[in-house]
């Protein structure tokens, strides 16, 4: 069968609101024991799936799951056992057979998770939704982690139903987003067991390092990943599968920001968290400026709050790339002390993956990329289909990206002429022409767009510098009257930029001259 849920994470804050509003109805409860199996090697996770045993009650289930058609489909099938004993032949009609037969000898228990269930049914209009409440934990060798969520499974109707309930969920107890299956968190935690076990016992202060970062590992930032388009998609498809790459990659990061696992206990995030959360955000937009005459693009209102909170985050990564990037540079080239004040608090990005308005915005957008459009913003009529003429996916990209390349090569041309704010904008329609090839690497000539790709990288590593030193050239400009060791630092920037504006001409055109598409 296939499985289509919604899963949100439940701070302690909000677990007695969530236990109220569970005992609303006919409430049922369940002890869940269940033992994951895989290879030493992780065989099953790295083909996209996961084999369990279950105890729940006094039944026993053996499951198993694969990845579905989108990311909050997966296909699931359940088979009782008398026991706790693995049976293989369950699956001897699939052709995955053949592979787990070659895998048994080897598959052992590689995490557990003990999870206390209350679970009841809820009608929508929409349909029937499952609501499960899971209070627990998942263990890997020596280590726990926490476990406190609620699902909404599709019983019934339309996949919308999840999502209108989901909605209202969130934003009556202040719930989170989580991408993230046990089984995915699991097998990183048990991942994480073997690194801890590897480096043994030692107390000396590298070892201590080492394990340091092996626990910080656990909740690195989420990067790029591949989207993978096939030429029989659609247009609406394909920016459906993109969509969805980029609020994994927008939801990932903000779960730790918003300290899903480590409330009150640790803190995780990073600066790069933060960056990241920008990068997944712009790379959201401009998949929509790439797709908007080819499919029908999510409404207006909810465009235009992802471009708010991208605002809301740009002084914060201003901050850190004063810190972290320019300051150093300077130091080494000699610069007096300064004192800089921050200008944002420092936990503006947390505050705002936690804010209601941002959590409702993911499972918004969210629910246009699976096509499960839960609600329309107040004054916005239903999302129009018609007037979009359907193209053929690949060539309707390539003249897409072609357009983008020579905009962007019209104004790079005469970079030395153009003012700050032209070449700020020229930056951001690289990045979008960078991104826009990302997204169709699967439909392009791969080999024939290296050599432009790596050009292209250059030049946003160029103007992206030059952009961090426009920022700090401001910041010390506002200082240096009371601050002369300020002067150092404008002059030292002013060189800089001269050097950069030359580079950045030279790359251009260095541009022009490469084949492309």
């Amino acid at each position: 069968m296939s499985e289509q849920e919604l899963k949100l994470n439940v701070p302690r804050t909000s677990r007695a609101s969530v236990e109220r509003a569970m005992k609303r109805g006919a409430l049922k409860h369940v002890h869940l024991r269940a033992k994951y199996l895989d290879t030493p090697d992780r065989a099953l996770v790295k083909a996209g799936i996961a084999l369990r045993l279950r105890q729940e009650g006094r039944k026993w289930v053996q499951t198993i799951k694969m990845p579905g058609a989108h990311a909050l489909d997966r296909m699931e099938l359940n088979h009782p056992l008398s026991g706790p004993t693995l049976d293989l032949s369950v699956y001897q009609d699939l052709p995955i057979h053949k592979k787990l037969l070659k895998l048994e000898s080897s598959l052992g228990v590689r995490y557990e998770t003990n999870i206390r269930r209350m679970y009841r049914n809820i009608r929508t209009a929409a349909g029937v939704v499952e609501v499960s409440y899971d209070l627990g934990t998942i263990t890997a060798g020596d280590i726990c982690l926490p476990v406190s969520e609620v699902e909404f499974e599709s019983v019934s109707g339309q996949l919308q139903a999840v999502f209108l309930l989901g909605l209202k969920w969130q934003a009556t107890h202040g719930l989170l987003l989580d991408l993230r299956s046990k089984a995915e968190r699991g097998d990183r935690l048990a991942s994480l067991s073997d690194k801890l076990a590897a480096l043994g016992e030692l107390d000396d202060a590298a070892a201590s390092a080492e394990r340091v970062k092996a626990v910080a590992s656990y909740w690195a930032p989420r990067p790029i990943q591949p989207v993978r388009l096939k030429p029989s998609m659609s247009c609406a498809d394909a920016l459906g599968a993109v969509m969805q790459e980029c609020l994994e990659q927008i939801a990932r990061n903000s779960a730790v920001l918003a300290e899903i696992d480590t409330a009150g206990i640790c803190i995780t995030a990073t600066p790069e968290h933060t960056h990241q959360l920008r990068v997944g955000m712009r790379r959201l937009r401009s998949a929509w400026s790439l797709f908007e005459p080819l499919a029908s693009l999510p409404p207006q209102t909810w465009r235009d709050e992802i471009k708010d909170h991208f605002a809301s985050l740009g002084t914060a990564r201003d901050d850190d790339v004063l810190r972290e990037t320019v300051l150093p540079v300077l130091n080494a080239a000699g610069q007096p002390p300064v004192e800089l004040t921050a200008t944002v608090e420092d936990d503006a990005a947390p505050a705002l993956a936690r804010s209601v308005a941002f959590q409702t915005c993911q499972i918004d957008l969210l629910a246009c990329a699976v096509n499960a459009h839960p609600i329309q913003p107040p004054g916005v009529g239903s999302i129009a289909h018609a007037t979009i003429k359907p193209k053929p996916l690949r060539s309707a990209l390539r003249e897409r990206l072609q357009k983008w390349h020579k905009r962007v090569l019209q104004d790079g041309l005469r970079f030395d002429s153009l003012e700050i704010e032209a070449k700020h904008d020229l930056r951001k329609r690289a990045k979008r022409l960078r991104y826009g090839l990302q997204f169709g690497e699967s439909l392009l000539p791969a080999r024939k767009l290296l050599r432009y790709r790596k050009q292209l990288s250059r030049i946003q590593d160029i103007l992206g510098e030059m952009n961090d030193l426009y920022v700090a050239r401001e910041k010390f400009e506002h200082i240096r009257e009371s601050q002369p060791g300020a002067w150092f630092a404008v002059g030292w920037i002013a060189s800089r930029l001269d050097a950069l504006t030359k580079n950045a001409r030279k790359a251009f055109e260095t541009l022009k001259t490469i084949d492309h598409f």
